[in-house]
Formats: C-alpha cells, sequence, structure tokens
C-alpha cells in the first residue's frame, strides 16, 4: 500500500487554507493522515477554537475506518445509531462522524490516506477537502466512482 507523501500532504493543506481565506471562512484546521490514521500533517489557523485536532483527527479516522466520507459515516450514525455507537467505543472514541473528512486516492484509486477539515459548517469542510484533495492532484471517492466494487467505493449508505 502507497502513503500519501509529506509534500502532497503540505500542499493540501495550503490549497484549503487558501481556498478558505478566499470564500472567508471562519480559521480552518486540517490533518492528512496515512493508511492506518498516523498524522502527515496538520495545521490549525490562528483563532480556532479549542479541540480541533481531535476534530480533525476524528473525522479523517471516520473517513478510513468507514471507507467513507465522514458525512456519509454522520448519516449512517443517525440511521443506525446503536451500530455506529458501538463502532465509535471500538475505536476508543477516535471517529468523529461529521462532514468534512474524505479518503485521498491515487491516480489509479487506491486509498493513500484522508484528510480532516474543521472550523466552518459540515458542508463547506467537506468542499474545502476535496478542494485540497484535487489542487494537489490526487482523488476523492466521488472522482473514482466508476472503478467497481473493488476500489471499495462509498457514496451512499446502502
Amino acid at each position: 500500500m502507497t502513503a500519501i507523501t509529506l509534500d502532497q500532504a503540505n500542499r493540501i493543506i495550503a490549497a484549503i487554507l487558501r481556498r478558505g481565506a478566499e470564500i472567508d471562512c471562519r480559521p480552518l484546521s486540517v490533518i492528512v493522515v496515512e493508511p492506518g490514521c498516523k498524522v502527515k500533517a496538520f495545521q490549525k489557523e490562528d483563532g480556532t477554537s479549542m479541540i480541533r485536532f481531535e476534530m480533525a483527527f476524528g473525522k479523517a479516522y471516520a473517513a478510513l475506518a468507514m471507507g467513507r466520507s465522514s458525512k456519509l459515516v454522520r448519516v449512517r450514525a443517525e440511521e443506525k445509531p446503536i451500530f455506529m455507537r458501538y463502532l465509535i467505543d471500538a475505536s476508543g472514541d477516535q471517529m468523529f462522524p461529521e462532514g468534512g473528512g474524505l479518503q485521498i486516492r491515487d491516480a489509479d484509486g487506491e486509498v493513500i490516506g484522508a484528510i480532516g477539515v474543521t472550523g466552518d459548517t459540515e458542508d463547506r469542510d467537506e468542499e474545502l477537502a476535496a478542494h485540497g484533495i484535487h489542487a494537489a492532484g490526487l482523488k476523492t471517492d466521488d472522482d473514482c466512482k466508476d472503478l467497481g466494487r473493488s476500489a471499495g467505493i462509498r457514496l451512499t449508505n446502502k
């Protein structure tokens, strides 16, 4: 399995912070992790509130653990709260089911890491995550939706 490089992670974060400033987002925190959810890079803008590292990490963790965006993990938590409570407990409370976490895929569709963005609205955090991935020349699950079952793409909870 290939992992995201530090250069790619830093490019993703820089693109997100630039875009967040352009569209006047609240202060952002962004994390990029390798497969296995090991931190590759993290930045927290001035003015962000407490526990933003934990929130960003939890979103990235949820995306990797569940193989889908953390926004879809939130939807699953609403649909099946007992099931998701078990999984969150099993993860040691590391999963944060809230939008802003996406898997990062290489040109071939292989998962090479994940991102977690927090600070603005759930939708904007997720939009910024995709923007950063694309700015680094990488792909999201949505970009790889035609790869089929073997790629493990989940764009819905069905």
